[in-house]
């Protein structure tokens, strides 16, 4: 179900400000704070960008005043591996002569096949990935887990893509670029990701938050939170701020509340008419979602 604007934050703002009374007819006032000052909001291309080519991509960021973007793969703005030195030299100065920040490619590479050579594969295209983003000017690349196969121990499926990160984390540093594991699949739940997360121990890999139910699942949102927020990197996903049931608010606060300074990245599931004024709606919610947390903390 989709809300206002005006009736999310009235819902959201009156159940936080209730939370913070402390007997009948007393409340306590908000405290002012810098945590989460430097946290900003970004745009994925899953969906609201997969037709812009790339000046669209950067001229529609620049409209909404949404200043970075992960370029998802095979997408329209043809951002990818098989691009020339002179092509990718033209993608950095683009967005070096624009406001926005290139955040990197979310490529599509998984390391959880059993099969060896297509785990070696996995790897070296996601080589091709990092390569790509550096010579571009982004920061880091988007890969998966992804999931479990019958007849293989989930503890080795963990181990493998743990290894895997790792040596892709150590060919990552050389390039100044960071490795960014998305929450998905069936490997989504918290804690098989924290498992995966002490194997793949190197410091250029990096948790990308999600926002899936399943983050929801066990002891709830705020633990989970914190079995993988000492890895996060510079990048975390989010649907649509005021679409469906998922708690954004209470996210808004955890981030706030580790003074999270990367980019909170609009991965959009809806299609609305207008997707620059989308993006304009999305970004206030989410300045007076921060601005409450905030506040409040």
């Amino acid at each position: 179900m989709k809300n206002t604007r005006r009736d999310f934050l009235r819902k959201s703002l009156g159940a936080s400000a209730a939370m913070l009374a402390v007997g009948p007819g007393c409340e306590v006032l908000p405290r002012k704070s810098s945590s989460g000052s430097r946290m900003q909001l970004g745009l994925v291309t899953y969906l609201w960008g997969k037709d812009w080519d790339l000046p669209t991509v950067i001229k529609n960021c620049e409209k909404s005043s949404i200043f970075a973007v992960e370029l998802r793969s095979t997408h329209a703005h043809g951002v990818e591996p098989t691009m020339s030195a002179t092509e990718r030299a033209e993608v950095k100065k683009r967005f070096a002569d624009s406001p926005v920040t290139f955040l990197g490619p979310g490529s599509n590479e998984r390391f959880d096949n059993p099969d060896p050579v297509v785990l070696r594969q996995a790897i070296q295209v996601t080589r091709g990935f990092l390569q790509l983003s550096h010579d571009t000017g982004g920061s880091g690349v988007k890969v998966k887990p992804d999931r479990f196969y019958d007849g293989v121990p989930r503890e080795k499926t963990v181990e493998q893509i743990g290894k895997s990160l790792n040596a892709l984390g150590e060919f990552a540093a050389d390039l100044g670029q960071e490795v960014r594991l998305e929450v998905h699949g069936q490997c989504s739940p918290l804690p098989v990701i924290k498992q995966i997360m002490d194997v793949a121990d190197h410091p250029s890999v990096a948790v990308c938050w999600n926002s899936n139910d399943v983050d929801l699942q066990g002891k709830g949102l705020e633990h989970n939170f914190n079995l993988v927020k000492g890895r996060f990197g510079r990048t975390a996903h989010v649907r649509e701020l005021n679409v469906g049931e998922y708690p954004y608010q209470d996210l808004m606060n955890l981030f706030v509340e580790m003074d999270y300074d990367g980019w909170v990245c609009l991965e959009c599931r809806t299609a609305p008419t207008d997707r620059v004024a989308a993006l304009i709606e999305q970004r206030e919610i989410f300045e007076d979602m921060v601005d409450w947390a905030r506040k409040s903390k």
